[in-house]
């Protein structure tokens, strides 16, 4: 997009991490927000710092792994603002568990909000971006949208699927006045570990949930403000993908120098990284 000034601009999962990042960097480049999160506090949290960047915003509490509440979401923001330019596709969890003793719960609940809730956001927003004279759309994959790992095989396939839908939709729109862009952040500072459905002991590496959140942390070497600024730099750019912090680089050109090896390539990767971070 080119003007981002005056412009509306949606964010699920805006109660925390790159979400709130994201909606205040959008802000602060003079953007109206309308914030959705399941997270009712969180909400108003990043509402507060909005406002104090004196732009409007609205707070809309959804899940947005239900079809009807994000069906109506559209009007809920037109009614607040008469408007929409950007959608951000932000909202994700994750599951640690494997495919033999996971439970099927755990997958259709992740699919829910990573695939559904990203997918619902394209298709009943759609309609209004063609209406205006430049909007964009942004879904968030992940690194694990790009190769796949041991014990997060939920996660991968709904990034993944992410991927897929979004390099399909971005050609498809390629003759109209939307953009569609991919960001596939690395390991980012979030409470996504913290929030996760941890099922299995020695899932990511952690005999028990903390030992996950505290590998993670090790691991995880950019700040959603850094993310929301490598997010917003791609909207403006029109960039079809958006890769972010070095991790993700490296993961990239990992799996494009060994399709079929990069497992074990991975792994001395991320040994050398651990032993960087202590």
């Amino acid at each position: 997009m080119r003007i981002l000034k005056d412009r509306v601009a949606v964010v699920t999962g805006a109660a925390s991490g790159i979400g709130r990042e994201v909606s205040v960097a959008l802000a602060q480049a003079e953007c109206d927000l309308a914030v959705a999160d399941v997270n009712a506090q969180g909400l108003n949290e990043t509402a507060g710092l909005i406002e104090q960047l004196q732009r409007k915003v609205s707070i809309h509490v959804i899940d947005v792994s239900d079809r009807r509440a994000m069906e109506a979401l559209p009007e809920e923001v037109m009614d607040a603002h008469h408007r929409v330019h950007l959608v951000v596709n932000n909202a994700g969890m994750t599951v640690a568990d494997n495919v033999r003793e996971g439970l099927v719960e755990d997958f259709e609940w992740i699919m829910g909000i990573n695939f559904w809730g990203m997918y619902y956001g394209c298709k009943f927003f759609l309609p209004l971006l063609l209406e205006t004279d430049e909007a964009h759309i942004v879904n968030l994959s992940s690194v694990f949208g790009l190769v796949g790992v041991p014990h997060q095989a939920y996660y991968c396939t709904t990034k993944f699927a992410v991927r897929g839908f979004t390099e399909s939709l971005r050609q498809k729109l390629a003759e109209t006045r939307v953009r569609v862009t991919c960001v596939h952040p690395g390991g980012i500072d979030t409470n996504i570990a913290r929030n996760a459905r941890f099922r299995r002991p020695g899932a990511m590496g952690g005999e028990t949930h903390e030992d996950m959140i505290r590998r993670f942390t090790e691991l995880a070497k950019t700040t959603p403000a850094r993310a929301a600024e490598k997010i917003v730099e791609g909207i403006k750019k029109n960039k079809a993908r958006v890769l972010i912090g070095r991790d993700a680089k490296m993961l990239d050109l990992i799996q494009r120098l060994f399709p079929v090896r990069y497992p074990s390539v991975l792994g001395a990767f991320i040994s050398r990284e651990e032993a960087r971070g202590k």
